[in-house]
């Protein structure tokens, strides 16, 4: 099995003006890009050098970017006022050479959600020690960051391949387990798909209370 870590991402219910169009696409691709990066780097760190290799180890969006997955179909579901979600491309390693077998490759897959799930963390302090609540632009932005990082992070942990979240059920389950996954695997973009579109209000339910839940967290956290 040679998975490679994959963004997606989901925000439900967001009416977009132009603005937010914006703001939301740049979020999307900083996040995006720190998130792949952090794959390569946990990846070259633990031992395999094979992003590196193909240039993935890079903070240069440009080499994380899917034409389709990272600008048209996000932007295109925005526009209509759809659920927004989409990804970038795979970053590729080989679990065999990554030191610490399965556990490793955990690392990994968790490597890019647990920096969304920082940067998220980050954000809302940010948002706290300037002045919340923030209006204009500045606080559009700092809420951005919030959301769309939550959403990368709660998103990609869940275990369905090729989401990161697999990886961790992959070093946990058993051998029989293991191989329904990595048939799955072969299908896991169309998976990845039809669970978006078939079960979107259960999504979208499970986004946004798990979403609500961590900044409660957050809250706690900074006394708010």
């Amino acid at each position: 099995m040679h998975p490679k870590g994959c963004i997606f991402a989901i925000l439900v219910g967001m009416e977009i003006d132009i603005l937010q169009l914006v703001v939301v696409f740049g979020v999307i691709l900083i996040s995006m890009t720190l998130h792949e990066a952090m794959h390569a780097f946990v990846a070259f760190w633990l031992g395999d050098d094979t992003a590196q290799r193909e240039g993935r180890l890079t903070l240069n969006p440009i080499k994380h970017i899917d034409p389709f997955l990272t600008i048209i179909l996000p932007l295109g579901l925005a526009l209509v006022g759809a659920p927004i979600f989409g990804g970038a491309k795979p970053v590729p390693f080989r679990p065999d050479m990554v030191k610490g077998g399965d556990w490793g490759a955990a690392l990994v897959a968790l490597g890019g959600p647990l920096t969304n799930l920082l940067i998220a963390f980050i954000s809302f302090g940010i948002w706290v020690v300037v002045g919340a609540p923030i209006t204009g632009v500045g606080g559009l932005i700092l809420s951005t960051m919030v959301t769309v990082n939550l959403g990368f992070f709660l998103f990609n942990i869940i275990p369905i391949p090729p989401l990161d979240g697999s990886r961790v059920l992959y070093a946990l389950a058993p051998e029989f387990v293991r191989t329904g996954m990595r048939f799955i695997e072969q299908y896991g973009l169309i998976l990845v798909f039809a669970l978006v579109l078939l079960a979107g209000p259960l999504l979208g339910s499970y986004m946004t209370t798990a979403i609500n839940f961590c900044i409660d967290i957050f809250s706690s956290v900074f006394r708010l």
